[in-house]
């Protein structure tokens, strides 16, 4: 195509946006074209803001005509760094942040570009959520897309779990609505299947009575003590109720007043669980793990929903570098649970985290082939959280991940992927669906044939057919 040719093609492109389009000529593309993990650095062709669906159809035939790849930027926090795309076509939903709610109905409706902070802060004041994430400033799209594990996981599933109908732009510019009266197929691979079979512009989901004040554990324990807590957790989720989620972690105690000054930068092994139920009966419920040991510091007790929605945001800020990778675990042994804190031990990044997520309860529920999320029964989520700030340790932090993870695998009661903690999605495609992988590329190859959308936890069409 001429040159002059390119140029009136784009600039009829950026006619139509009513959002306006960036490109590397414009002032604002250094900040257009940067994503929340600062590991990722790529430089796009041009950038469509998005405020509607006529510019996400607009954006994806441009798209398709010209064979510019495509990736979709929604509210935030993709670790992978699939919202940006090299020499490609950024959709950015970022504007399409709108949020609805029918609270007679327990519904509530939100564009792909808001925030979970963004649905709290309108769902809560009738005292209702949407199961979230844990970081208030999550996107709303890639967390439900991949699953969505918050702090009511237990009582009320996954984010997934949760949609009801899904407003998507499809690879040769359709826009349908996916739910379980039309589209059931692709409605059901959108439901913890990834977010490569077209764009999503809108999700509604069901709400539940949450909050406003929820009954909270918070508590930190000496890092020395991180085998035997993990056992006493062990033994606690046994027999928890599905009011209960609770996430323990390994980490290094921040460098902040909040914490003594004697215990800055030693390990510790962290309890953070919500109940999602009364809080006289959440107090009494989750005080056992406040009472495992005397605490470096205990930060539970109730407080407002939205105010544990946002606890950790400023742990992770812009900008910084984050390397995640994840499995899940049938059985939480006592040599597996040594395992996990060696690997912790061995952490070259104080920031970092390893997680155990705590499954079962309404998770477990909904049947393996419902939806796309797979690996419902087991009842641990396991994920080695690099985060840092210097570049100089990228290496070494990218392979603790890796080795800890190619060690925990080593086990016969891991297995699969959590679809939003990949790694850089260098494993196969498959590992993170497992028995749903085949149905999903059928799903895909359906949708689309062409392979439009390849840049979001792709599963190729003909991948394992």
């Amino acid at each position: 195509m001429a040159t002059e040719t390119i140029e009136s093609a784009v600039e009829s492109f950026e006619s139509e946006l009513k959002g306006g389009l960036v490109t590397p000529n414009d002032e604002r593309y250094d900040e257009a074209r940067r994503v929340w993990n600062g590991m990722i650095n790529r430089r796009p062709a041009m950038i469509a803001r998005c405020e509607g669906v006529a510019d996400v159809i607009a954006s994806v035939n441009f798209a398709r005509e010209h064979d510019l790849p495509i990736a979709v930027r929604g509210g935030g926090h993709g670790v992978a760094g699939r919202a940006t795309v090299d020499d490609g076509l950024v959709v950015d939903l970022e504007p399409m942040n709108w949020v609805q709610v029918v609270p007679d109905d327990r519904r509530v409706r939100a564009g792909a570009g808001a925030t979970w902070g963004d649905l709290d802060r309108e769902t809560q004041p009738f005292g209702l959520a949407v199961p979230g994430g844990v970081v208030s400033d999550t996107g709303i799209a890639g967390l439900t897309l991949g699953g969505g594990m918050g702090h009511v996981r237990r009582k009320y599933g996954l984010s997934c779990d949760n949609l009801v109908a899904a407003d998507v732009v499809t690879a040769d510019g359709e826009f349908v609505t996916a739910s379980e009266d039309e589209h059931e197929d692709l409605f059901w691979a959108l439901r913890g299947g990834g977010g490569n079979f077209g764009i999503v512009t809108a999700f509604e989901y069901d709400c539940h009575p949450v909050g406003p004040e929820v009954a909270t554990c918070f508590v930190w324990h000496d890092g020395d003590r991180a085998t035997e807590a993990l056992r006493f957790f062990r033994e606690y989720t046994e027999d928890a109720p599905d009011e209960v989620s609770v996430l323990p972690f390994y980490a290094w105690v921040p460098e902040l007043e909040e914490f003594p000054e004697e215990s800055w930068g030693d390990p510790t092994i962290a309890f953070l669980g919500c109940y999602a139920g009364d809080p006289e009966e959440g107090e009494d419920a989750l005080r056992p793990l406040r009472e495992f040991a005397d605490p470096v510091v205990d930060f539970s007790g109730t407080m407002p929903y939205v105010e544990l929605q946002s606890m950790l945001d400023e742990d992770y800020p812009d900008g910084r570098l984050y390397y995640w990778k994840s499995l899940y675990l049938d059985e939480l042994n006592d040599e597996i649970i040594e395992s996990i804190v060696a690997c912790a031990e061995r952490c070259p990044v104080p920031l970092s985290t390893v997680d155990v997520w705590q499954g079962g309860g309404e998770i477990a529920r909904v049947g393996d082939d419902e939806t796309a999320f797979a690996y419902r029964d087991v009842p641990y989520g396991l994920n080695f959280e690099a985060n840092w700030d210097d570049p100089r340790k990228t290496e070494a932090a990218i392979a603790w991940v890796r080795e800890s993870i190619a060690e925990m695998r080593e086990y016969p009661e891991a297995r699969g992927q959590y679809v939003n903690f990949p790694g850089l999605e260098e494993d196969p495609s498959w590992i993170p669906f497992g028995e749903n992988a085949e149905r999903l590329a059928k799903v895909k190859a359906k949708y689309d044939p062409e392979n439009v959308f390849h840049a979001h936890g792709n599963v190729e069409a003909k991948e394992r057919l």
